[in-house]
């Protein structure tokens, strides 16, 4: 004899997970950006978002998409650092931010690395992009950055050149400026360095224009990149990143009226992003946060359990619930293993993108023996009996 198999439904158990007891509540950020974006690195927790999806003109700033096709070709050997570059005469006569190559020049990649990261060179850029271009143009390099990007997850970008020179239709979001940041950390610590570096006077042109032009890099709040931006169109913008103890906030702002301006609020949203939250784990990997039944088990029930620790970056001042919901299909049905993914732990706190863990099996059960499958059969059997009789009274 063999008992029928459990029906199954969807559990879910909300409980709070962690008690804040400060006292406070965080105030929000109100920033004068156009659009603005704040990430915390560690922990992946999007502490700010205004206008983030919002496809703007990016200015210089689409350089750094440019910057990482560059390095993604260095990390797979289609260039070295050392690779001579012709210079066009397209690209030589960008205006604007410029390296002052001409035709005759053969610049090395690492030498235009630096060109576009401190001098902001638009005729550095353009010769980086054609390349790596498939057809040798600057404007086929454009539609391979713009395919890369989909790939990367960057849906609010499109771009029409290398540099972020004034055209229709070329355009980025703030987050999808962020998602590069934040790969430039993760993906390429080799070449990162090269975004702290404040002067570069490359082959003694124009030495008055070697320096770069990130405010951030001198105001002494660990800050060690990204890239400024600027056309009338799109106004000041900057992407930029700073560490402080083993904390790392990346921000992106656009739209604003001044240079000033724009590195009054870039100091400002990055004293805010350090000061104003704190890492603390709001819960241990194996910690058993639900029960959920064992259907023809040796025992009736399991404790289930996040598979990692979580460490969430918290609003130094918050109080109140910290709330979990334990989401499962149950009954289980035997055997289980521990380890064994059944379902998510979704964390939410009020102002954040909710936070999903694997949730797991803390400890194995293995399938019950003929008696447990008599029980099991003989219930199943007696509730549809119940079952049939209280419809048979209602009806």
């Amino acid at each position: 004899m063999s008992a029928a198999s459990a029906p199954a439904a969807a559990v879910a158990a909300a409980f709070a997970l962690l008690t804040l007891t400060t006292g406070a509540t965080a105030q929000g950020f109100e920033t004068q950006a156009r659009a603005a974006y704040v990430v915390d690195h560690n922990t992946g927790q999007v502490l700010l978002e205004h206008n983030a999806d919002l496809p703007l003109p990016p200015a210089s700033m689409s350089k750094l998409m440019t910057l990482n096709m560059v390095f993604e070709a260095l990390d797979d050997g289609r260039l070295t650092l050392s690779t001579p570059l012709p210079v066009s005469q397209h690209c030589m006569d960008y205006g604007g931010s410029t390296m002052f190559l001409n035709t005759q020049d053969r610049p090395s990649v690492e030498e235009l690395v630096r060109g576009v990261v401190v001098l902001s060179g638009n005729d550095a850029s353009c010769v980086l992009a054609e390349a790596l271009s498939p057809d040798g143009t600057e404007t086929g390099a454009a539609r391979m950055m713009t395919d890369r990007a989909r790939q990367l997850g960057m849906m609010n970008s499109t771009f029409v050149n290398s540099n972020g020179w004034p055209a229709p239709g070329h355009v980025m979001s703030v987050r999808d400026l962020g998602i590069l940041a934040e790969r430039f950390v993760t993906e390429f610590p080799e070449y990162y360095h090269y975004f702290a570096e404040t002067e570069f006077a490359w082959d003694g042109r124009a030495p008055d224009n070697r320096f770069n032009r990130n405010p951030l890099l001198s105001m002494n709040i660990g800050a060690d990149g990204l890239k400024t931006g600027h056309t009338e169109e799109a106004g000041y913008g900057l992407v930029g990143s700073a560490m402080q103890g083993d904390r790392r906030v990346t921000f992106v702002i656009s739209g604003l009226a001044s240079v000033a301006d724009r590195a009054t609020e870039a100091e400002r949203i990055a004293n805010w992003g350090f000061r104003q939250f704190a890492e603390r784990q709001v819960v241990t990997a194996g910690t058993i946060v639900a029960e959920a039944e064992v259907f023809l088990g040796e025992r009736p029930s399991v404790g289930l359990a996040p598979a990692e620790d979580v460490t969430m970056l918290l609003p130094a001042l918050q109080s109140g619930d910290i709330e979990a919901e334990a989401i499962y299909t149950g009954p289980l049905e035997a055997p289980v293993t521990e380890g064994q993914q059944v379902g998510e732990l979704i964390i939410r706190l009020d102002g954040f993108e909710d936070r999903s863990v694997p949730l797991v099996v803390a400890e194995s059960v293995a399938r019950g023996g003929f008696m447990v499958r008599i029980r099991a059969a003989f219930g199943i059997v007696l509730g549809e009996v119940l079952g049939r009789a209280a419809g048979a009274e209602t009806g």
